[in-house]
């Protein structure tokens, strides 16, 4: 089967709270530098790519973003967002730290999440690099139903707090989702970003923006997004003719999929019927797996991907009949929902209560000792795709199967030896006083090249 690289692009949301218990004076945009300072020390700026080949920076509104580095593996991609998270979260112990040792009560909490306490959202962007086609444009409009349905499956669950429609829900930014397909990623806030970036030879290559997702905790989650998600990338990539599962209403089948914890809602396709989020997502697993037994594609997948592979047509079974008891410790909703419903029947609280919210938030908290999930990990609440010597290493060492090594090499020898340099996804820069030594890298899933070798003996 043909190799894919993907990556995930995370945006973190940044609180301060007091050891006091009094209100915060810190603004989310000190936060936000002092959260950096460390990166500004070391990289001059905080827009910097690290020693593992990923991108780490601060978006528009003092969000932290982590763009993870270029992966052709789901063990690979997992490694490197739980790296991202343990990364941002020792930032936040350093910043935390010198709060402390300036005798400041505040501390600064990442929420890996996709909505605040105030309602805004940001965003959890997977990035997959498909072939280029004339047709994109019609084979993305038939990934929409996959993409609207998939979150029964890759949802990370979210208290609702609209006035008089409190509840919980499947998924944080199907309420956030204003299109299906745009070249916009914030005013409109489309389902898929059709901006052309390829990040690789724009002859050979498309870079497809999907924006819809949840932020997981979950590695299991987040492994089962990417992975049924290549799957149908690979019904496009081969021309393989897609389910017509054209819904009337997309924006309104989003919304209304995620507010039915029973998974019995129908939305209405354009050729009449109404199907559940389940039976769509049936159609289009059984179309992948077809496909990938008529070609071998079955045979040839690593033991993730098959694992993956299975689960998906598991959990349609498992959901469709109701059962959700198996699956609490692999899909961050159902995860949340068993945390959340045992509080809030032990304590007899209300959605709207803000205990409820203030466990919520603890569920994204990356910090080992207010956050949740650590200790949810160590006591076998939720299941694992890789090892934390595996995410140890990921912190520091890229994906070695992608143009990711060549960047991380470079940025390693070249921080060593105190050298100007600059790096994008596909461009590494060394400066010099009598000008630039470059070299472009135009092919994503090659990590050996004998010109970033000559670059690497100027230093």
């Amino acid at each position: 089967m043909p190799k894919r690289v993907m990556g995930v692009e995370t945006e973190y949301g940044l609180t301060t709270a007091t050891v006091t218990g009094a209100p915060s004076t810190l603004t989310p945009e000190d936060a936000a530098q002092r959260l950096f300072r460390r990166v500004i020390e070391w990289g001059r700026s905080t827009n910097t790519f690290l020693e593992n080949g990923s991108r780490l920076y601060l978006d528009v509104g003092a969000h932290p973003e982590y763009a993870s580095a270029e992966c052709d593996s789901i063990d690979d991609l997992v490694a490197t967002d739980k790296a991202g998270d343990r990364i941002m979260q020792s930032m936040a112990d350093d910043a935390n730290e010198r709060l402390a040792e300036e005798g400041m009560p505040e501390r600064i909490h990442l929420i890996k999440n996709n909505v605040d306490s105030a309602g805004n959202s940001y965003g959890c962007h997977e990035n997959y690099l498909i072939r280029r086609r004339r047709d994109f444009r019609a084979r993305v409009d038939a990934l929409v139903p996959f993409f609207i349905s998939r979150q029964v499956i890759t949802g990370a669950g979210h208290i609702r707090r609209q006035p008089g429609m409190g509840g919980f829900e499947i998924s944080q930014r199907a309420d956030q989702m204003w299109d299906a397909v745009s070249s916009a990623s914030t005013r409109s806030r489309p389902i898929v970003n059709t901006r052309d970036e390829p990040h690789g030879d724009i002859e050979k290559y498309r870079r497809l923006h999907v924006i819809v997702g949840d932020t997981n905790m979950s590695e299991i989650s987040t492994g089962l997004k990417f992975a049924m998600t290549e799957m149908m990338l690979v019904l496009l990539d081969d021309g393989v003719i897609m389910p017509d599962l054209s819904l009337v209403d997309p924006m309104r089948a989003i919304r209304d999929i995620s507010r039915d914890l029973d998974l019995k809602v129908t939305v209405e396709v354009e050729d009449g019927r109404r199907l559940t989020a389940l039976q769509i997502q049936r159609i289009y697993a059984e179309a992948a797996h077809r496909h990938y037994e008529s070609r071998g594609y079955l045979a040839d997948l690593d033991p993730t991907r098959r694992q993956m592979a299975r689960l998906w047509l598991e959990a349609i079974d498992l959901l469709e009949q109701g059962d959700l008891d198996p699956l609490r410790d692999r899909l961050d909703w159902i995860a949340k929902l068993t945390l959340l419903e045992r509080y809030r029947t032990r304590s007899g609280l209300g959605w709207e209560d803000p205990r409820l919210s203030r466990l919520e938030f603890a569920y994204h908290d990356l910090s080992p000792t207010a956050g949740l999930y650590t200790g949810m990990v160590k006591q076998g609440l939720l299941a694992r795709i890789v090892t934390d010597d595996r995410v140890a290493d990921a912190m520091t060492t890229p994906p070695a199967t992608t143009r990711a090594a060549l960047r991380g090499r470079f940025v390693k020898a070249a921080s060593e030896a105190r050298r100007d340099y600059m790096v994008d996804w596909m461009n590494l820069r060394l400066l010099e006083a009598d000008g630039a030594r470059s070299v472009i890298l135009k092919d994503p899933f090659s990590p050996v090249d004998k010109r970033v070798d000559d670059l690497l003996e100027h230093l």
